[in-house]
């Protein structure tokens, strides 16, 4: 008898080994003629990349710098493949094809859904704000080819102090309905303040998961980091609050852009 994960296998691996067998450095270039846009990028635009365990704020500080300075444009990842998947897009079309079969999305794929968004905007000389990607070294590398990641914000929060903050957060699942009883508790102990139904907390909630989730995380993330310190354009902040952050934040970052309209 011919078992499931055999069938998986055989009739699911096309995405994968074509990507496997794509070895001609010509399958791993920039397909979209936008790059070519990219040749001679405004003097005055940036790449900036923000690092971060989960849990750690990068959302929070993303939005700031947005709010602070106008002329970047956000680009994250994890939104857009979403977007582009439920679209049926080409890209979207491509991506959930490696999705569905268990494998990590190509990195020329991830390329091409960053820069197939952004082009209008760096045509435009806007700077960008990435969110996502790269997440390795490789992937940083590839992305060099394509454009220049000028200045980097690493966000080094405690472990513990992003377990408490994941593992405190509960939700209610019929509506999304997030409460956290450190800062945004339920009126009532347990229960969803407009159903009154049961709150439950995620299985990768949990602290065992989140501090397993965020080992992984540091064990893939240290040799980027490395990598862009070599570059020397990375920076470091320390700490456990983003209100108590940010304004270090925005204090290099306005010395790096200082021609960026900020309030």
């Amino acid at each position: 008898m011919i078992t499931l994960p055999f069938v998986r296998r055989n009739v699911t691996s096309s995405c994968c080994q074509r990507f496997k067998s794509a070895t001609n450095m010509n399958m791993m270039s920039r397909s979209f003629m936008s790059t070519m846009s990219l040749s001679h990028p405004e003097e005055d635009s940036h790449f900036l990349l923000i690092l971060g365990k989960p849990g750690g704020g990068k959302g929070t500080i993303s939005g700031k710098i947005l709010k602070d300075f106008t002329k970047f444009h956000h680009v994250s990842t994890g939104d857009l493949l979403r977007q582009h998947v439920r679209e049926q897009t080409k890209i979207g079309k491509e991506a959930k094809c490696y999705m569905d079969e268990g494998c990590l999305v190509p990195d020329k794929l991830m390329i091409d859904l960053v820069m197939d968004d952004a082009s209008p905007y760096i045509d435009e000389g806007k700077s960008l704000l990435l969110d996502g990607f790269p997440r390795t070294s490789e992937q940083a590398v590839a992305l060099d080819k394509i454009v220049d990641v000028d200045l980097v914000i690493n966000l080094d929060i405690p472990t513990e102090t992003i377990v408490e903050r994941i593992a405190d957060r509960w939700i209610h699942p019929a509506s999304g309905r997030i409460y956290s009883y450190s800062y945004n508790p339920p009126k009532e102990n347990g229960v969803d303040d407009i159903t009154g139904e049961e709150l439950v907390q995620r299985e990768d909630d949990k602290p065992d998961l989140v501090r397993r989730r965020l080992a992984q995380y540091e064990a893939v993330t240290s040799p980027l980091v490395d990598y862009y310190e070599e570059k020397g354009v990375v920076k470091t902040f320390h700490g456990t609050m983003s209100d108590v952050i940010y304004p270090e934040v925005r204090k290099w970052l306005h010395d790096k852009v200082p021609e960026t309209e900020d309030d």
